[in-house]
Parts: structure tokens; C-alpha cells; sequence
């Protein structure tokens, strides 16, 4: 049989579904670089990696480790470029009006398909989901002026003084939000809402003791502050408490399993991408995330890798729309 019938086959049935396509055409998909879509071979040029968020935080370092496996997997150039913006809708919006074939992808959190539906009335990027990249648990944190010592005591102090406490957060529509909405509504509690257009100046106001509390993403910094006795961390949304804050209850221990959220991150297509492409697309991260190099990245900034098909992805980012329509808007 001639290659481009093999080809032909192993898309339109020829080849049994459970038989690995490398298998059917006697090569490894690893060693050239490319696969079989339709019968044509990709990808021919370079891959586009829209990463939401500026250079040189955790997300552009992970993005650019797993580009680099792309490129060498993929026998591809991966040009990483940062589309920082509005909480990674930019980057979501410019894959959406991207070719579908496969060479424009986005490295971003759910957060823009999961709150702006439900905080807004701006129209969510038709993309795709591939593959979910890894969860960025979230603290709760005081400065280390505020007297309550842990959460319930914080609880307690603002069903004392209603409306009096200041929680930040790093945008209206963010992970960070959500979870005060939640902790909110559990409680029965009137926290003031503070939303920064992003975590830098929340930081720094934070440390200057501009409000009393904040949800922030975890990250070097964050935990930095922490050690020096800047900020102190009251909680934390983690399946887990983190082996660097032992003594911090994720909220789930605490009695607030809905507030317990963390930031997912994934890698998009644009919509319309064949199937094929995607499925190639998503095996080679799955391929990169068990590599000891590049979980080493994403562990030791205290993230945790995740992976998984697209379905599992597209079903994680359902269930968190669903969760968050049910919270009462500020």
C-alpha cells in the first residue's frame, strides 16, 4: 500500500481506531516531527504560543519550558509571544480570530471563560480547550497589623463590625474574587470588595496596609512576604496544604469547600482546529508535564501539574462556570 492510502486509511477507518497511527505508518510521530491530518502532514510552519501574561512570572516560564518541548517533539520552531491584558481575555481574544489549523495556540487561565460570562455582558472567546497545565493555589492574606490571627477569628471580626473590613482582590472576575464572594455568602458575612487591574499594585498597597485582607495567587513573592512577617497567610485554596505553609488550613478544612479554588491554567486553540491536531497537540504537553525538568518548575514555585485530555479540561472549566453562576454578584 502506497503512504498516501495509509494515510487516507488511518483517518477514514482503515486503520482501527485503537491502533496508535505511528504504529500504522511504521514510524514514531516523536522522531519526525509530525502527524497525519486528512492526509496532510503537520504542522508546516511555525507554532504561535499567545502567552496572557508579561514576561518572567511563573506562567511565561512554564509556557516557554513547554513550547520548547513542542519544538523539539514537533520539529517546529515555537515562537512564544506575550498578550498580557484584561486578565487574559487579549490573549484568548487574538487566538480566537486566529487561522483554526493549529499554529496559533494560548497559554492562559480559565478565569476569563469561566467569570467574565457571569460578571459581565462582553462576549466570551469562541476557543477551544486542549489541555489543562497545572492549578495555582490561592492564599488569603492580612497584613500582619490586622489583630485576628487566623480565619475564624477574621469571620468572627466582620460579623462584628459589618462592612468594615477591606478584602483585595486582583480584578473583578478573578479566582481571587470568587472566592471572597464565596467565603461571603457561606458566612453571611458583608466584606468590602477591593478590585485592583492586577496583582502588582495589589501587592504593594497590601504591604502598605491600604485594606486588611487579600486573595492572591501563589507565588515566589507572595511567599516571600510571608517569611519576612510582611503579610500573614490566614488560608489557602489548595486541595492540599502546601508543604512551605504547613500550619496554613487550605478553606476546605475550614469549613468553605466552595471557596476552596485555585487558578487553572490550560492551553487553548482556536475553535474549528481538527480533531486530530488537538489530540496530537494535547499528548505532547501530557508528554512534557511527566517530565522531571518541567515539573520541577511548576512544583517547586509550590503549583501543582495537572494534564489530562481535552474533555476533562472543557468539563473542569464547565463545572467552574456552573459554581460561580451561583454566586450572588456584588
Amino acid at each position: 500500500m502506497r503512504r498516501r492510502d495509509l494515510l487516507k486509511a488511518a483517518v477514514g477507518g482503515g486503520v482501527p481506531r485503537l491502533m496508535p497511527m505511528a504504529t500504522a505508518l511504521g514510524m514514531s510521530v516523536a522522531a519526525h516531527g509530525q502527524s497525519a491530518v486528512a492526509g496532510d502532514a503537520w504542522p508546516t510552519r511555525p507554532i504561535h504560543l499567545l502567552v496572557a501574561y508579561p514576561p518572567g512570572g511563573v506562567s511565561d516560564e512554564t509556557a516557554r519550558a513547554l513550547g520548547q518541548h513542542m519544538s523539539t517533539r514537533l520539529k517546529v520552531p515555537v515562537i512564544v509571544e506575550n498578550r498580557a491584558g484584561a486578565g487574559g481575555l487579549t490573549a484568548l481574544e487574538s487566538l480566537a480570530r486566529a487561522a483554526p489549523d493549529g499554529h496559533t495556540l494560548a497559554y492562559c487561565a480559565i478565569s476569563p471563560l469561566v467569570f467574565v460570562p457571569v460578571s459581565s455582558a462582553l462576549p466570551t472567546p469562541d476557543v477551544a480547550p486542549v489541555v489543562s497545565i497545572m492549578d495555582t493555589p490561592v492564599l488569603v492574606l492580612a497584613h500582619p497589623s490586622f489583630k485576628p490571627k487566623n480565619f475564624g477569628a477574621m469571620i468572627a471580626a466582620a460579623r462584628r463590625a459589618p462592612g468594615q473590613l477591606r478584602w483585595a482582590t486582583s480584578g473583578n472576575a478573578t479566582v481571587g474574587h470568587m472566592v471572597l464572594a464565596q467565603v461571603r455568602t457561606a458566612a453571611r458575612v458583608d466584606i468590602i470588595h477591593v478590585p485592583y487591574k492586577g496583582g502588582g499594585q495589589q501587592l504593594t498597597d497590601a504591604i502598605g496596609g491600604q485594606f486588611e485582607l487579600l486573595s492572591s495567587n501563589v507565588a515566589s513573592q507572595q511567599l516571600q512576604f510571608v517569611r519576612q512577617g510582611k503579610l500573614k497567610a490566614l488560608a489557602i485554596g489548595s486541595p492540599v496544604r502546601l508543604p512551605v505553609l504547613p500550619d496554613v488550613p487550605t478553606l476546605a478544612e475550614l469549613g468553605f469547600p466552595d471557596a476552596n479554588l485555585v487558578s487553572t491554567f490550560g492551553l487553548f486553540a482556536p475553535r474549528g482546529v481538527p480533531e486530530d491536531r488537538l489530540r496530537l497537540i494535547n499528548t505532547v504537553i501530557n508528554e512534557a508535564l511527566r517530565m522531571p525538568e518541567i515539573r520541577s518548575k511548576i512544583l517547586d514555585v509550590s503549583n501543582l501539574p495537572t494534564g489530562g485530555s481535552s474533555a476533562d479540561f472543557a468539563a473542569r472549566i464547565a463545572k467552574e462556570r456552573d459554581r460561580a453562576l451561583r454566586v450572588p454578584a456584588d
